[in-house]
């Protein structure tokens, strides 16, 4: 079993290097001074957000674009707070150009319902998607320009950071992050993007048209981001890129309860097993198995006590593993990582992951007070 043990570690250790090469190797692009001319529509969904738009329509006010060259689209989605009477009278304090439209519910996807109707009222031809509990960086729609004028893409992913102000739950979904966009950016790297973020998305409209935009998975709850990735890299195989620049990261608010937390990851989970790409189902099954194994091996400690040593040196590689990959990103991000604090981050993880995994097959989760049927 230990040969066992030791076959699956190496693996994983191989394929996070990998991730860490393709990081390196995705280069970062520098900011330039250019003459802006793309024109972009924003569009943001938001259910109940009231607590997240004051900081999010701040970033927006401070944005370094002009401001004919773009507009904001807010779609409410159902809202019973007071998120629709805050924007509206942010509209009217506002220079720029804020649309509040209602969303129209045509498919078990509320947000891929928002983007689609926030789409058909927009007026631009680059489509940017962001959440309501984000804030934006200033010169991110400077960044996205210089990059579209200068690579003649697609579709533009970018990158995104969990805030955290150091507390357990917020320590931890901030490391959690920094590992999918390690993940992220490296196979963009290696020439097959597996992930990206619809916090911080942007593609050309008549891409999303032909394309059919969400046709096809519209009756999953998530993926508008994962899914319309997939298609893109199909029908425009050199015109799917990753915008690596500081200038253009975006940060999230963190989930502020673990129950929280696990249903946002069975909503992630809900669509894996619709994803077509090869390399993210096994990747998707390598990252469960060596998680089980840490549950798993204590265990075998217990009652195979001549080779204690070795089962610990197999979770300390474990562990070194995953903090090479996560200093790698963090340091992009600049977020310090510190060692002895990153020790207890595998084992909540692998709990996490189980916990997911298990409240799958349940086939409901809760989100954003729906409940979804996993399909």
């Amino acid at each position: 079993m230990i040969w066992g043990f030791a076959i699956l570690f190496t693996s994983y250790f191989i394929c996070m290097m990998a991730f860490i090469f393709g990081f390196k190797k995705t280069k970062i692009f520098p900011s330039e001074r250019i003459h802006p001319k793309t024109r972009f529509s924003i569009i943001i969904p938001f259910k109940n957000e009231a607590e997240n738009l004051p900081d999010l329509l701040k970033t927006i006010a401070e944005l370094n674009y002009p401001s004919e060259l773009f507009e904001i689209i807010f779609v409410n989605d159902a809202s019973i707070d007071t998120s629709e009477a805050f924007i509206t009278a942010a509209i009217e304090k506002s220079t720029l150009s804020i649309k509040l439209i209602q969303n129209k519910r045509v498919s078990n996807s509320p947000k891929k319902d928002a983007i689609q109707e926030a789409i058909k009222n927009s007026n631009f031809e680059w489509i940017v998607t962001t959440d309501a509990d984000c804030e934006l960086p200033q010169n991110w729609l400077k960044t996205l320009d210089g990059f579209i004028q200068k690579n003649n893409p697609a579709m533009v992913c970018g990158p995104v950071i969990y805030k955290s102000n150091g507390d357990f739950i917020e320590n931890f979904q901030q490391l959690d992050g920094l590992s999918l966009q390690a993940v992220t950016i490296g196979s963009f790297g290696l020439n097959n993007p597996l992930l990206c973020n619809g916090a911080n998305l942007t593609y050309q409209k008549n891409a999303f048209i032909k394309v059919n935009g969400f046709s096809g998975n519209d009756h999953i709850a998530s993926g508008d981001d994962i899914f319309l990735l997939e298609k893109m890299k199909k029908a425009f195989p050199k015109q799917v890129n990753f915008l690596k620049s500081k200038d253009s990261i975006v940060s999230t608010k963190p989930q502020q309860t673990w129950k929280n937390i696990i249903n946002q990851r069975i909503r992630w989970a809900s669509k894996t097993s619709r994803q077509k790409n090869t390399a993210s189902v096994l990747l998707g099954i390598l990252v469960f198995l060596e998680n089980f194994s840490v549950l798993i091996i204590p265990l075998f400690m217990v009652f195979d006590f001549e080779n204690i040593p070795i089962y610990t040196s197999l979770l300390f590689f474990k562990i070194i593993t995953d903090y090479l990959v996560v200093r790698q990103t963090a340091l992009f991000f600049d977020e310090k990582i510190v060692f002895w604090k990153f020790l207890w981050q595998p084992f909540v993880y692998t709990f996490i992951v189980l916990a997911v995994v298990f409240g799958s097959f349940g086939g409901n989760y809760s989100w954003k007070g729906r409940t979804y049927e996993k399909q």
